[in-house]
Formats: C-alpha cells, structure tokens, sequence
C-alpha cells in the first residue's frame, strides 16, 4: 500500500512539473505601465509590428458580469501579439505546419493583492521551431526589466 502510495505521489509531482513546462514567466519589479511599454519597445525597436493588443483583464472582467462570475482574476492584463515577418518565413519554410506559432505573443499581468510587480509571461515554442523563436520571446520579455521571482 505504502509502495502504491509513493508511486501516486510521484506520478501527481510529475503531472504538475509537466503541467508548467509549455510557459515561461517571470515577475519583474516594476509597474504595470512601464513593464508593458518596456515589451512594446523591445518589439518595435526590432523593427517588428505589434498585430494587436488583447486587454485581457478588461474582457473578463466585462464578460464575467454576463456569466455571473465575480472573481477578479486580474488588476491589469494585455496579451501582445506579434510578426517577425523574417522569422515566420524561415519557420514555416522549415515546416508550414509552424503556422500554429504566429503570431508570438506576450502577456503582462498584475494579480489582485500581489505587490511585489509586473508578471510577463509568453508560451515556450516546442520542437525544431523552438530554436528559432525562443531567443526572441526571451530576449523582448528580458527587456521588461529585472526579475525578481520566476516560474
């Protein structure tokens, strides 16, 4: 029984450490406003075009009146979405079925009762597409500025 315990412990851990594997985020000292110009500048001073910017705390917080939720999930949340004109060509040259990663995106977030900073956040790229796309996604969510926790 102990045996059958342990290993459902083990499977559980493992579970939850998979679960996390696809995001990168990190906390960074700053406010809101800043964190997120601070990506939008990182984007636009490699001459990338922000496609569009999701106000994400805006719309749950309008949509959860119509469903009756009342949760505040976020204080301030904006998705970032954008093209390395470049970069998806090489890609999707490499394999069209990359189409799925484009647009890259970003989130920057605040959480109800957490102080300490700005969360940025994007979704880790998988397989041969990881090599091209990573470095980007990290090095634009760097520029948000010094990390003080990450996950």
């Amino acid at each position: 029984m102990r045996r059958l315990l342990a290993l459902l412990v083990l499977v559980s851990s493992a579970n939850l450490a998979f679960a996390e594997e696809w995001m990168v985020r990190r906390q960074v000292g700053s406010s809101f406003t800043d964190t997120r110009d601070a990506i939008v500048t990182a984007i636009e001073n490699r001459g990338i075009v922000i496609n569009y910017t999701a106000r994400m705390a805006d719309m749950l917080e309008r949509t959860g009146a119509d469903i009756g939720a009342t949760k505040k999930i976020f204080d301030q949340a904006e998705t970032v979405e954008f093209c390395s004109a470049s970069l998806s060509r090489k890609m999707m040259e490499s394999s069209p079925h990359y189409i799925v990663l484009c647009p890259f995106t970003i989130s920057i977030y605040t959480l109800p009762g957490d102080t300490r900073g700005t969360w940025v956040a994007y979704r880790k790229p998988q397989g041969r597409a990881a090599r091209m796309v990573e470095g980007l996604l990290r090095e634009v969510a760097a520029e948000a500025g010094p990390e003080i926790r990450s996950k």
